[in-house]
């Protein structure tokens, strides 16, 4: 008989995990999803992209406003009698009276190098905290964020040419390769899990759309971490004559000057310590993201243009 294996998770980053394990021939009695979203103006409901998959390969799913307190979908799960369950960026906390539902428990995959970034964004903080590495960890889920023990870890490298998108992308593929054979050692009872170090432990909140502020006083490296973190949403910016400006791809330069002056007629912006950011690609406000030479052609950004930091 096959093992039956809850699913949990919301986003692409889930997909690929979702996909392995069925295509592994592992039996999915349920997904667990985030409800749909309404669009900011009403008029379209949103799927998540675990909903989506799971419609396409016909797997059956729940999508309950939240777990917390809630006997239909406790008593739901209990009655699976399933093997283990699988959360990978659900969006939702399990609540701790669930985490015995399973006979393995419930396998958390968590896209950092734990105990570093526990949380919401662990993604985007290792990338603006211009971070050498990052990975994913296998670990078993406690009734604390992020804490419990640790089976293994896979790291990646990371430089200043990977925006968040694209790591994201490589962490997944990462997760459904490794997922595998983790979670045969899970049911064999072959896996070992190690203790957290709490004294290494670091949090990566939420993203607020403010933090993408660009403050040209700021080194080039920091303001290059933000721009690939934030990328591609809620994405770094700066204002100019009133509208928002958002940087969607920039490298770093070697352009002097007063720190949000623009250098050239290329919008190499200065910053401090004697470098500059280049700006490859940006988006204005309500506008489509063009590449630079399209947008100078039409912007009213010129070189000896200063930036403000307001």
């Amino acid at each position: 008989m096959s093992k039956k294996i809850i699913f949990m998770g919301t986003p692409i980053f889930a997909v690929p995990v979702l996909k392995s394990l069925c295509q592994n021939g592992f039996t999915i009695p349920v997904v667990y999803t985030q409800p749909p979203q309404k669009s900011h103006r009403g008029q379209k409901i949103n799927k998540s992209p675990i909903q989506f998959i799971s419609e396409t390969l016909n797997i059956y799913f729940r999508c309950p406003e939240n777990l917390n307190k809630n006997n239909e979908e406790y008593e739901f799960i209990k009655s699976l009698n399933a093997d283990l369950a699988i959360v990978v960026a659900y969006g939702q906390i399990i609540p701790k009276e669930y985490l015995n539902l399973t006979k393995k428990g419930f396998i958390n995959i968590h896209g950092s190098i734990l105990p570093k970034w526990r949380g919401a964004a662990p993604i985007q903080r290792s990338i603006m905290n211009l971070d050498n590495e990052t990975g994913i960890s296998i670990m078993k889920m406690n009734e604390k964020l992020d804490s419990g023990p640790v089976s293994n870890t896979y790291k990646i490298k990371l430089n200043q040419n990977f925006n968040a998108r694209e790591i994201s992308e490589k962490l997944a593929l990462l997760a459904a390769d490794k997922i595998l054979e983790n979670v045969n050692d899970i049911l064999k009872d072959n896996a070992k899990f190690i203790k957290q170090d709490e004294s290494k432990a670091s949090y990566a909140k939420k993203i607020d759309k403010m933090e993408g502020k660009i403050n040209w006083n700021d080194k080039a490296s920091n303001i290059l971490g933000k721009i690939n973190g934030l990328f591609p949403n809620p994405g770094a910016f700066f204002n100019f004559d009133g509208e928002r400006y958002k940087i969607l791809r920039a490298v770093i330069g070697n352009g002097s000057g007063k720190a949000g002056m623009v250098l050239s007629d290329q919008l190499e912006i200065a910053c401090t310590n004697n470098q500059s950011i280049k700006i490859l690609q940006i988006q204005r406000q309500g506008k489509n993201a063009q590449k630079i030479d399209e947008f100078m052609r039409g912007s009213n950004i010129k070189k000896g243009s200063l930036i403000s930091n307001a």
